[in-house]
């Protein structure tokens, strides 16, 4: 029974939440470098985003060759905690971790609270 309980908790030992956040420093040059990578919503729905070291983003939903898409503009900046974007003009940013995959080197899981709303892969070099 024991054994059973503690390989039900093993997942939550390699959870984002528990993982080290990046610094704003290494966000920056990971991601807001001005270099286009692919993020992954919760839904499924995947964006190519810029982020720009001017503290300006573009994010793009990826769909099917010939199906429209639009594109948002927005802004970000880096706080002790990780990062904020706002997409509206004059809305209230919105506050995010940025953590490390611990199954997939090349991912990173975007964190709301405890929550993963997201998660951010870089195109292979």
């Amino acid at each position: 029974m024991r054994v059973l309980l503690s390989l039900a908790l093993v997942p939550f030992l390699f959870s984002p939440a528990q993982s080290q956040a990046l610094t704003g420093d290494q966000i920056k040059s990971l991601f807001f470098n001005g270099k286009p990578f692919v993020a992954t919503s919760t839904t499924r729905k995947r964006f190519t985003m810029v982020f720009t070291p001017d503290g300006k983003i573009t994010r793009e939903e990826l769909k099917k060759a010939g199906e429209p898409t639009e594109k948002a503009v927005g802004t970000w900046k880096v706080v002790k905690e990780g990062f904020c974007t706002s997409w509206k003009q004059g809305s209230p940013a919105t506050c995010y971790r940025l953590v490390p995959n611990s199954l997939d080197d090349a991912k990173w899981s975007v964190m709301k609270g405890a929550v993963t709303v997201a998660s951010w892969t870089k195109p292979q070099l």
